[in-house]
C-alpha cells in the first residue's frame, strides 16, 4: 500500500501512512471542543493497571498563555510552532497505585503508556483534519516551573497541532525536510526469539 510517497510492507490502515509531523501551519483557530475531542482519543489509550498517567497541560492559539507556551520552545522551534493552532505538554505520573494496597509504588511504565496516549492524540487530530508534530526541543526546567509540573511528573514531549499550511512559508532549509518520511523496513526493528 502507498500513500504520501510512503510504501508499506504489510496491509495497515492508510492513517499510519497519512500521519506525519509538518511545520507549516495556517494558523487556524481552534476551538477547545475540538481540542479536546483530540484530548479525548488520549484518554482511552491502554495503560498498566489501567494507571492513566498522561497529564496534558495546552494553550490555544491567541489565547492569553500563547505566547508563554511558545515562548518556551527553543528558538528553532519557535520559528515554525508559532503557526500552530494549539501546544500541548504531555507528563507522565511516574508512580502508580497498587490495586491490591492502594500505596504508590514506581510505575516502569508511565513514558511508554504515555506515549501511547499520545499517538492516539496524534491519530484523532488527523482524523478530524488537524496535524501535529512532536517537540522535545524546549527549555525543560523553565517549563517546568513555569506549567507549574509538580514533583512526580515527568514532563515527556510537547505537541504543535494545527491545518496543514504551505511548505513555502518555512524557511529555505526547513522547506525542503517539509514531506513525509520514510521507515526503516520491518526486518530491522522485529526479530523472532532474540534480538
Amino acid at each position: 500500500m502507498m500513500v504520501n510517497h510512503r510504501v508499506s510492507e504489510y496491509p495497515i490502515d492508510p492513517i499510519f501512512l497519512e500521519r506525519w509531523s509538518p511545520r507549516a501551519f495556517t494558523g487556524e483557530f481552534m476551538t477547545q471542543e475540538t481540542l479536546f475531542t483530540i484530548l479525548e482519543a488520549a484518554r482511552w489509550a491502554a495503560s498498566s493497571y489501567n494507571s492513566q498517567s498522561w497529564r496534558f497541560v495546552y494553550a490555544l492559539r491567541d489565547t492569553e498563555r500563547w505566547t508563554t507556551f511558545v515562548d518556551l520552545l527553543v528558538p528553532f522551534n519557535q520559528e515554525w510552532a508559532k503557526n500552530a493552532s494549539a501546544l500541548v505538554f504531555a507528563a507522565s505520573k511516574t508512580t502508580s497505585r497498587s490495586p491490591h494496597t492502594g500505596k504508590e509504588y514506581p510505575s516502569p511504565t508511565h513514558s511508554f503508556d504515555t506515549g501511547a496516549a499520545c499517538a492516539y492524540m496524534m491519530l484523532q487530530a488527523l482524523k478530524l483534519g488537524w496535524h501535529t508534530h512532536g517537540i522535545v526541543g524546549f527549555d525543560s526546567e523553565r517549563a517546568r516551573n513555569t506549567l507549574l509540573v509538580t514533583d512526580g511528573l515527568a514532563l515527556e514531549d510537547a505537541f504543535a497541532i494545527g491545518r496543514r499550511g504551505e511548505a513555502s512559508q518555512l524557511s529555505q532549509h526547513l522547506e525542503s525536510k517539509e514531506h513525509p518520511s520514510s521507515r526503516m523496513p520491518l526486518k530491522e526493528i522485529a526479530f523472532e526469539g532474540h534480538m
